[in-house]
């Protein structure tokens, strides 16, 4: 198959082997291989997400405090439909409706449950942030890292190196992680709750809760191949 005639899916660099790490753009990684649709990567530095989404057309998936909308990845653009994707859930929902023939990310019937389930995730991170962002900061290379940086540091108005909790915050910060994950990780059948959560979240312990999230993570590690 001609790379020209195959999805083209929009992912962020680092520095670690197989480049893949942003947990957004894993959701859609996840559904992809999940499907078994042929795709190729093209990888994005930070400064330059915004210009390739409108470029190809790619929807915001946020409104900045300004007012002013937010582009972000994943993104995937389609050939066979010519048409440009953003935001996993979307996505997902997409590569549904498209590709029928596929196995299903969102079962017939599970649409409620996977929006309550995702509701549910995003509640639990904010006890997360001040170990994933910093981890992240330092995962990424030289393109990327300053924007992350500056970024991050003026929404949150502190140094990256700054969010990091200690002492008897940080004991409460991982309890309120673990807790969290254990709400939002039941079962290890791969279904949208395991595809669209994302890879793992820095900062957590796959032996938590009976080793529930590292039994999850086992099951969708054969979806985690990274394309060459």
């Amino acid at each position: 198959m001609s790379s020209a005639s195959v999805i083209t899916f929009y992912d962020i660099p680092s520095t670690m082997p197989g480049n893949a790490w942003s947990p957004n753009t894993w959701k859609t990684r996840f559904s992809l291989n999940f499907k078994g649709l042929a795709y190729k990567t093209e990888w994005v530095e930070y400064p330059d997400i915004e210009p390739l989404c409108k470029k190809l057309g790619a929807a915001p998936t946020e409104t900045k405090p300004t007012g002013e909308p937010h582009y972000t990845l994943p993104v995937i653009f389609d050939p066979r439909t010519k048409r440009a994707i953003s935001d996993s859930v979307v996505i997902a929902k997409y590569l549904d409706e498209q590709y029928p023939e596929t196995p299903k990310l969102f079962p017939k019937g599970t649409h409620a449950l996977q929006h309550a389930f995702m509701d549910a995730y995003v509640q639990t991170l904010d006890s997360l942030w001040g170990f994933a962002l910093p981890q992240a900061c330092i995962r990424l290379g030289p393109g990327s890292e300053p924007y992350f940086r500056r970024t991050r540091e003026k929404s949150f108005g502190m140094k990256m190196e700054a969010l990091v909790p200690t002492g008897a915050a940080r004991a409460e910060k991982l309890a309120q992680v673990e807790a969290g994950s254990g709400s939002t990780s039941g079962g290890s059948r791969t279904t949208p709750a395991g595809c669209l959560g994302g890879r793992g979240d820095m900062g957590t312990d796959e032996g938590w809760h009976g080793g529930k999230l590292g039994k999850l993570l086992a099951a969708v590690d054969k979806y985690a191949a990274v394309d060459k």
